[in-house]
């Protein structure tokens, strides 16, 4: 397949509830949509960095650089016959993983649109639906918090994750926890903690969580692994996992019983996929997470969590969980049973609203062999 254009879109979208976490709260959410250009076939990808380097160090910028400077040049005009060929195509790019998802993820996509498939049936994943949950940013006070779980049920999510942070975990936890003694509860920190400042957490093993989720370090595994000896619920590992080796050396060091697969922090689907059947291998189970995604990237993320060893909700939600108006045609929707219909279509199974999409612009750049 030859990719013949690639056009990038720095868009800035609001959303409907600001959104908390401990390394900041955002309003509006910046990513880049890529447009790929193959004989009369259009794929689509989206890049998961936001404007700030909180979660990540790539940001919009960093990545709009990275493929204009770096991927394109070495892509465009060539014959590529597969994924691994493309990811060999950028391994010259030390890092990054975000800009080479999103680049993979347009291929994939003109793949399916190509060969007449959809994404699911290319990576193997066997369910129609996926159970999905809900992740709540820092809210004012527990009593807002649970009033906020509390909205979430009534829409028909049955697993809730919680932000927490030093000073709003403990106490946070365990006022959801006593009023939904039942409920699929998990916490997220966001690399918040030390070794040492994470003794805090403890009592957090007595309400029956299901995960706490990446405690320490954003690049930390040792410390993981004697933070899990000291705790029965399982650690999962998010941001620490940048690559199916990180997530082979976690499972051989004991730094986490769950992992977190983020196709944008790993360098794409083919990665996500090799950490999938390594965890799956290891009996470790994982789950996909969320990066605030559009219609495009959400897309992807319900075809890779159909694959069998994901086996506890993701952070996926509606479509109107994050945005009132989202630039894709299709609108994802919460079943009655929390789960969302992966989508059957070719490639991704998803189009762009083009009227949206320049709605929420700030800038365009078209590359081709011509240019």
């Amino acid at each position: 397949m030859r990719i013949d254009e690639l056009k990038l879109n720095h868009i800035r979208m609001k959303l409907s509830h600001p959104f908390e976490t401990s390394f900041g709260r955002i309003k509006t959410r910046d990513c880049i949509v890529v447009e790929a250009l193959s004989d009369s076939l259009i794929g689509l990808g989206e890049c998961v960095a936001d404007r700030e380097p909180g979660y990540s160090y790539e940001t919009t910028i960093t990545a709009w650089h990275i493929i204009k400077d770096y991927l394109a040049p070495a892509l465009i005009g060539q014959e590529i016959d597969s994924v691994g060929e493309l990811q060999h195509k950028m391994s010259h790019v030390r890092g990054h993983p975000m800009a080479k998802a999103a680049i993979e993820m347009v291929y994939w996509d003109l793949l399916g649109k190509r060969d007449g498939i959809s994404l699911v049936q290319m990576l193997g994943g066997q369910r129609k639906q996926v159970d999905v949950g809900v992740s709540i940013g820092i809210q004012d006070s527990p009593k807002a918090l649970v009033d906020t779980v509390a909205d979430y049920l009534a829409q028909g999510y049955k697993r809730v994750k919680i932000k927490i942070k030093p000073g709003r975990d403990v106490e946070d936890t365990a006022s959801v926890r006593s009023v939904y003694p039942e409920l699929q509860l998990q916490v997220d920190a966001n690399s918040a903690y030390t070794l040492d400042s994470a003794a805090v957490l403890q009592p957090l093993d007595e309400l029956d969580l299901l995960l706490i989720e990446q405690p320490l370090a954003e690049d930390d595994l040792w410390d993981h692994s004697q933070l899990q000896a000291r705790f029965a619920t399982p650690i999962c590992l998010d941001e620490s996992i940048q690559s199916p080796r990180h997530a082979r050396q976690a499972i051989e060091m004991g730094s986490c019983r769950v992992i977190n697969i983020k196709t944008g922090r790993v360098g794409g689907l083919s990665q996500a996929l090799a950490i999938h059947d390594l965890c799956l291998a290891q009996d470790v189970p994982v789950w996909c997470g969320g990066m605030l995604e559009t219609g495009i990237g959400r897309s992807a993320n319900l075809a890779l969590a159909s694959l069998p060893n994901f086996k506890l909700p993701g952070d996926i939600s509606a479509t109107e969980r994050y945005y009132e108006d989202d630039i894709t045609q299709e609108i994802f929707t919460l079943n009655s049973n929390s789960t969302i219909d992966v989508p059957e279509g070719h490639g991704l199974g998803v189009s762009i609203d083009q009227k949206a999409l320049k709605r929420v612009t700030l800038d365009t750049l078209t590359m081709s062999d011509d240019l």
